[in-house]
Protein backbone atom coordinates (compact mmCIF):
# COMPACT_ATOMS: atom_id res chain seq x y z
CA UNK A 1 0.00 0.00 0.00
CA UNK A 2 1.42 3.40 -1.00
CA UNK A 3 1.89 6.17 1.52
CA UNK A 4 -0.59 8.31 -0.40
CA UNK A 5 -3.30 5.65 -0.23
CA UNK A 6 -2.61 5.06 3.47
CA UNK A 7 -2.93 8.80 4.10
CA UNK A 8 -6.24 8.79 2.23
CA UNK A 9 -7.59 5.93 4.36
CA UNK A 10 -6.56 7.69 7.57
CA UNK A 11 -7.82 11.10 6.47
CA UNK A 12 -11.16 9.89 5.09
CA UNK A 13 -11.73 7.67 8.13
CA UNK A 14 -11.12 10.51 10.57
CA UNK A 15 -13.33 12.93 8.63
CA UNK A 16 -16.09 10.31 8.39
CA UNK A 17 -15.92 9.37 12.06
CA UNK A 18 -16.16 13.05 12.99
CA UNK A 19 -19.88 12.65 12.30
CA UNK A 20 -20.19 10.27 15.23
CA UNK A 21 -17.86 12.38 17.39
CA UNK A 22 -20.06 15.42 16.82
CA UNK A 23 -23.13 13.41 17.81
CA UNK A 24 -21.70 12.40 21.23
CA UNK A 25 -23.41 15.30 23.10
CA UNK A 26 -26.82 13.66 22.51
CA UNK A 27 -25.87 11.18 25.22
CA UNK A 28 -26.13 14.06 27.70
CA UNK A 29 -28.86 16.29 26.22
CA UNK A 30 -31.54 15.93 23.55
CA UNK A 31 -32.28 19.55 22.68
CA UNK A 32 -30.35 22.61 21.56
CA UNK A 33 -31.40 26.21 21.06
CA UNK A 34 -32.01 27.64 17.60
CA UNK A 35 -29.24 30.16 18.23
CA UNK A 36 -26.71 27.39 18.91
CA UNK A 37 -27.74 25.42 15.82
CA UNK A 38 -27.64 28.51 13.61
CA UNK A 39 -24.17 29.47 14.81
CA UNK A 40 -22.97 25.89 14.32
CA UNK A 41 -24.36 25.68 10.78
CA UNK A 42 -22.88 29.05 9.81
CA UNK A 43 -19.49 28.05 11.23
CA UNK A 44 -19.39 24.92 9.08
CA UNK A 45 -20.52 26.96 6.07
CA UNK A 46 -17.55 29.28 6.58
CA UNK A 47 -15.13 26.35 6.79
CA UNK A 48 -16.50 24.81 3.60
CA UNK A 49 -16.53 28.14 1.74
CA UNK A 50 -12.86 28.79 2.53
CA UNK A 51 -11.92 25.22 1.58
CA UNK A 52 -13.76 25.51 -1.75
CA UNK A 53 -12.66 29.00 -2.78
CA UNK A 54 -9.11 29.18 -1.39
CA UNK A 55 -8.02 25.57 -1.83
CA UNK A 56 -10.13 23.42 -4.17
CA UNK A 57 -10.77 25.99 -6.92
CA UNK A 58 -7.16 27.28 -7.18
CA UNK A 59 -5.89 23.68 -7.19
CA UNK A 60 -8.41 22.78 -9.90
CA UNK A 61 -7.17 25.66 -12.05
CA UNK A 62 -3.56 24.52 -11.64
CA UNK A 63 -4.40 20.89 -12.40
CA UNK A 64 -6.82 21.29 -15.30
CA UNK A 65 -7.46 24.91 -16.29
CA UNK A 66 -10.66 26.85 -16.86
CA UNK A 67 -12.43 24.19 -18.89
CA UNK A 68 -12.09 21.53 -16.21
CA UNK A 69 -13.05 24.06 -13.54
CA UNK A 70 -16.21 25.11 -15.38
CA UNK A 71 -17.37 21.58 -16.21
CA UNK A 72 -16.52 20.29 -12.74
CA UNK A 73 -18.27 23.11 -10.89
CA UNK A 74 -21.51 22.69 -12.81
CA UNK A 75 -21.34 18.90 -12.51
CA UNK A 76 -21.09 19.18 -8.74
CA UNK A 77 -24.03 21.57 -8.62
CA UNK A 78 -26.14 19.38 -10.92
CA UNK A 79 -25.48 16.27 -8.83
CA UNK A 80 -26.65 18.05 -5.68
CA UNK A 81 -29.70 19.42 -7.51
CA UNK A 82 -30.67 15.87 -8.43
CA UNK A 83 -30.10 14.59 -4.90
CA UNK A 84 -32.15 17.44 -3.47
CA UNK A 85 -35.01 16.84 -5.87
CA UNK A 86 -35.36 13.12 -5.22
CA UNK A 87 -34.43 12.79 -1.53
CA UNK A 88 -36.09 14.36 1.54
CA UNK A 89 -34.50 16.71 4.07
CA UNK A 90 -34.24 16.88 7.84
CA UNK A 91 -36.98 18.95 9.45
CA UNK A 92 -35.73 19.61 12.98
CA UNK A 93 -38.93 21.36 14.00
CA UNK A 94 -41.20 18.46 13.08
CA UNK A 95 -41.33 16.24 16.16
CA UNK A 96 -44.39 14.11 15.48
CA UNK A 97 -43.16 11.90 12.64
CA UNK A 98 -43.22 8.21 13.53
CA UNK A 99 -40.20 6.04 12.85
CA UNK A 100 -41.44 4.66 9.56
CA UNK A 101 -40.47 4.48 5.92
CA UNK A 102 -40.13 8.24 5.70
CA UNK A 103 -37.62 8.37 8.56
CA UNK A 104 -35.62 5.57 6.94
CA UNK A 105 -35.73 7.45 3.64
CA UNK A 106 -34.35 10.54 5.34
CA UNK A 107 -31.50 8.49 6.83
CA UNK A 108 -30.75 7.20 3.33
CA UNK A 109 -30.85 10.76 1.98
CA UNK A 110 -28.36 11.92 4.61
CA UNK A 111 -26.06 9.07 3.66
CA UNK A 112 -26.28 9.91 -0.05
CA UNK A 113 -25.52 13.56 0.64
CA UNK A 114 -22.21 12.47 2.21
CA UNK A 115 -20.99 10.94 -1.05
CA UNK A 116 -19.81 14.23 -2.66
CA UNK A 117 -17.92 15.06 0.52
CA UNK A 118 -16.14 11.71 0.44
CA UNK A 119 -15.34 12.15 -3.24
CA UNK A 120 -13.83 15.57 -2.54
CA UNK A 121 -11.45 14.04 0.01
CA UNK A 122 -10.43 11.21 -2.31
CA UNK A 123 -9.87 13.46 -5.32
CA UNK A 124 -7.87 15.90 -3.19
CA UNK A 125 -5.52 13.15 -2.08
CA UNK A 126 -4.99 12.33 -5.75
CA UNK A 127 -3.59 15.79 -6.51
CA UNK A 128 0.10 15.78 -7.38
CA UNK A 129 0.40 19.58 -7.59
CA UNK A 130 -0.46 20.11 -3.92
CA UNK A 131 0.52 17.16 -1.74
CA UNK A 132 -1.06 18.65 1.39
CA UNK A 133 -4.44 19.31 -0.26
CA UNK A 134 -5.93 15.95 0.77
CA UNK A 135 -5.21 16.48 4.45
CA UNK A 136 -6.62 20.02 4.37
CA UNK A 137 -9.87 18.95 2.71
CA UNK A 138 -10.18 16.00 5.10
CA UNK A 139 -9.89 18.45 8.02
CA UNK A 140 -12.46 20.79 6.43
CA UNK A 141 -14.93 17.95 5.85
CA UNK A 142 -14.32 16.60 9.34
CA UNK A 143 -15.01 20.00 10.91
CA UNK A 144 -18.19 20.19 8.86
CA UNK A 145 -19.22 16.62 9.71
CA UNK A 146 -19.09 17.09 13.48
CA UNK A 147 -22.00 19.55 13.82
CA UNK A 148 -23.81 17.72 11.03
CA UNK A 149 -23.60 14.54 13.11
CA UNK A 150 -25.08 16.36 16.09
CA UNK A 151 -28.02 17.65 14.09
CA UNK A 152 -28.66 14.23 12.57
CA UNK A 153 -28.68 12.59 16.00
CA UNK A 154 -30.99 15.28 17.40
CA UNK A 155 -33.39 14.70 14.52
CA UNK A 156 -33.41 10.95 15.12
CA UNK A 157 -34.08 11.43 18.82
CA UNK A 158 -37.02 13.66 17.90
CA UNK A 159 -38.33 10.65 15.97
CA UNK A 160 -38.30 8.75 19.29
CA UNK A 161 -35.19 6.74 18.47
CA UNK A 162 -33.05 5.71 21.45
CA UNK A 163 -30.12 8.09 21.94
CA UNK A 164 -27.54 5.30 21.63
CA UNK A 165 -29.11 4.09 18.40
CA UNK A 166 -29.24 7.70 17.17
CA UNK A 167 -25.52 8.02 17.88
CA UNK A 168 -24.78 4.76 16.04
CA UNK A 169 -26.90 5.69 13.01
CA UNK A 170 -25.34 9.15 12.85
CA UNK A 171 -21.87 7.58 12.85
CA UNK A 172 -22.81 5.06 10.16
CA UNK A 173 -24.13 7.76 7.81
CA UNK A 174 -20.61 9.18 7.64
CA UNK A 175 -18.86 5.90 6.85
CA UNK A 176 -19.92 6.02 3.20
CA UNK A 177 -17.43 8.86 2.84
CA UNK A 178 -14.60 6.34 3.17
CA UNK A 179 -15.93 4.33 0.22
CA UNK A 180 -16.56 7.50 -1.78
CA UNK A 181 -13.07 8.70 -0.94
CA UNK A 182 -11.53 5.52 -2.35
CA UNK A 183 -13.64 5.85 -5.51
CA UNK A 184 -12.53 9.46 -5.99
CA UNK A 185 -8.90 8.61 -5.36
CA UNK A 186 -8.72 5.67 -7.78
CA UNK A 187 -10.75 7.54 -10.40
CA UNK A 188 -8.13 10.28 -10.66
CA UNK A 189 -5.36 7.67 -10.66
CA UNK A 190 -6.88 5.75 -13.57
CA UNK A 191 -8.15 8.61 -15.74
CA UNK A 192 -5.58 11.13 -16.88
CA UNK A 193 -6.38 14.83 -16.36
CA UNK A 194 -9.36 14.02 -14.14
CA UNK A 195 -7.91 15.65 -11.02
CA UNK A 196 -8.74 19.22 -12.02
CA UNK A 197 -12.27 18.23 -12.96
CA UNK A 198 -12.71 16.25 -9.74
CA UNK A 199 -11.51 19.10 -7.53
CA UNK A 200 -13.91 21.49 -9.27
CA UNK A 201 -16.73 18.94 -8.88
CA UNK A 202 -16.05 18.81 -5.15
CA UNK A 203 -16.00 22.59 -4.84
CA UNK A 204 -19.26 22.88 -6.82
CA UNK A 205 -20.98 20.40 -4.53
CA UNK A 206 -19.70 22.18 -1.43
CA UNK A 207 -20.73 25.64 -2.66
CA UNK A 208 -24.21 24.33 -3.46
CA UNK A 209 -24.57 22.97 0.09
CA UNK A 210 -23.36 26.28 1.53
CA UNK A 211 -25.71 28.57 -0.40
CA UNK A 212 -28.72 26.30 -0.69
CA UNK A 213 -28.72 24.62 2.72
CA UNK A 214 -26.37 25.98 5.38
CA UNK A 215 -26.70 29.75 4.96
CA UNK A 216 -30.53 29.80 4.63
CA UNK A 217 -30.89 27.41 7.58
CA UNK A 218 -28.58 29.49 9.77
CA UNK A 219 -30.26 32.82 8.93
CA UNK A 220 -33.93 31.92 9.23
CA UNK A 221 -34.60 32.14 12.96
CA UNK A 222 -33.61 35.65 14.00
CA UNK A 223 -29.95 34.94 14.74
CA UNK A 224 -28.45 36.23 11.50
CA UNK A 225 -25.87 38.50 13.17
CA UNK A 226 -24.40 35.76 15.32
CA UNK A 227 -24.50 33.33 12.39
CA UNK A 228 -22.70 35.83 10.15
CA UNK A 229 -19.90 36.33 12.68
CA UNK A 230 -19.65 32.55 13.06
CA UNK A 231 -19.45 32.16 9.27
CA UNK A 232 -16.53 34.60 9.08
CA UNK A 233 -14.85 32.81 12.00
CA UNK A 234 -15.13 29.47 10.21
CA UNK A 235 -13.64 30.98 7.06
CA UNK A 236 -10.71 32.46 8.96
CA UNK A 237 -9.91 29.20 10.73
CA UNK A 238 -9.81 27.33 7.43
CA UNK A 239 -7.76 30.09 5.77
CA UNK A 240 -5.21 29.86 8.59
CA UNK A 241 -5.03 26.08 8.10
CA UNK A 242 -4.53 26.54 4.35
CA UNK A 243 -1.89 29.22 4.91
CA UNK A 244 0.19 27.26 7.40
CA UNK A 245 -0.30 23.70 6.17
CA UNK A 246 -1.13 24.20 2.50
Amino acid sequence: MSNQLLSLLIGSSLSALATGLGALPVLFFQETSHRFRDILLAFTAGIMMAAATFSLIPSSLREGGLTSLTLGLFSGVIMLLILEKYTPHIELEHKQVAVDGKALLIILAITLHNIPEGLSVGVSYGSEVNSSLGGLIAVAIGLQNAPEGLLIALFLIQQRIDKYKALAISTLTGLIEIVAGLIGYFAVQWVQNLVGYGLAFASGAMIFIIYKELIPESHGHGHARGATVSFVGGMLIMIYLIQYFG
